[in-house]
């Protein structure tokens, strides 16, 4: 890597080799048929910390229901994130929601142009920032997400840092590298090779390094230290399922009983939930199904148990504001993912398209 370092010339056949391998190569994604920087402002949000294959349906659905930046705006929060859920980290939505408010009472309804202005935006960092000025405005900015990261390391022989072990200097020498490497004329295109080299060819375990189109600049090929993966915890919870007879005059439809998470909490607030139970132990001639659901660092092995109507109140602990919901309502609710799965896997909710393009996203039914 020292030899691209100081020779131009060898910078230039990286550029060259990486954006002829994109051209031919790159996956058909949806957001990579606009140069809408709305669309792409979207799908960037959509895709941090969350698997492409759980992004491509969510994100048909979601700029299918808010094709402009002011029909977005001009949602409710709720509608917003009924339509994120099952993408996780909910936070993101809202702050999506809350930009372009912003954006639509005081810039006119546009996205500000350069990295710099897009940074001021709630919830826009120097990724997402970089990453739309440069794709949808050519702006001679580099990206670095998690995948550009490891390409970059292992081109230099880096290893990867931790937060207490010279992070900070790597994350330096990194965006110094990037900013060396990015093609002044294909900006956007470039930055997408890196991003798709990364999660294409140069993955964390068994990289494809024979189908590379910079190996031979590569100091590592494919040698190259990993930090260990955090530890999950886990848990063990238990959630009620409540079904009864719609009471609207004439309606077929059943109901659900759903529960909205506080306000004030700082994980999924104000999505609707499944109640919970005070004991997560479930005597098994009670047990409905038992489901194993990821949110962030823990594992949570969950137990559902079918509690009908006239023991509601005994059975259920204490919690927010409860309801019972039309199942054909519940569809467009914003519910937890966990809610989510359960009623499509008691065919109470018609089954995600998920499946059919995520195999394994749903594998986790215990």
């Amino acid at each position: 890597m020292a030899r691209l370092d100081r020779d131009k010339g060898r910078i230039e056949m990286l550029r060259c080799q990486l954006l002829d391998w994109y051209a031919h190569s790159r996956r058909d994604l949806p957001w990579r048929r606009s140069a809408d920087p709305y669309a792409i402002w979207v799908s960037e949000i959509m895709l941090q910390q969350t698997r492409v294959a759980v992004v491509v349906e969510r994100y048909k659905a979601f700029m299918g229901q808010f094709p402009t930046l002011i029909s977005l705006a001009l949602a409710s929060e709720q509608d917003v994130l009924a339509l994120w859920s099952g993408l996780g980290y909910y936070r993101r939505a809202r702050m999506l929601h809350k930009a372009a408010q912003f954006v639509a009472d005081h810039q006119g309804g546009n996205l500000p142009i350069s990295s710099g202005e897009l940074r001021t935006l709630p919830g826009i960092g120097s990724y997402t920032a970089a990453a739309i000025a440069s794709i949808a405005h050519g702006e001679r900015v580099a990206v670095i997400d998690g995948n550009v990261e490891r390409v970059l390391c292992r081109l230099s022989g880096w290893d990867a840092g931790t937060r207490s072990g010279g992070r900070a200097a790597l994350r330096r020498k990194m965006e110094t590298l990037a900013d060396q490497l990015v093609d002044p004329a294909h900006p956007g295109d470039f930055n997408q090779a890196l991003m798709e080299l990364g999660a294409t060819v140069c993955v964390p375990r068994s990289p494809q390094c024979l189908m590379c189109p910079i190996i031979a600049d590569c100091a590592t090929r494919g040698e190259h230290k990993m930090p260990a993966r955090p530890r999950m915890e886990s848990r063990e919870v238990a959630h009620a399922l409540s079904i009864r007879a719609g009471r609207r005059p004439g309606a077929l439809s059943r109901e659900v009983l759903l529960e909205q998470r506080p306000a004030a909490l700082t994980v999924m607030p104000g999505l609707w939930e499944l109640p919970s139970l005070p004991d997560a132990a479930v005597p098994d001639d009670q047990l409905r199904m038992t489901v194993r659901h990821a949110i962030m660092q823990v594992n949570y092995y969950v137990r559902i148990r079918t509690v009908l109507e006239d023991d509601v109140e005994k059975l259920l602990a204490p919690g927010g504001e409860r309801r019972w919901v039309p199942l054909e309502e519940a569809i467009g609710m914003a519910l937890t993912g966990l809610a989510r799965k359960v009623l499509m896997r008691s065919h109470l909710l018609p089954v995600s398209p998920l499946a059919a393009i995520a195999p394994g996203y749903d594998e986790d039914l215990l």
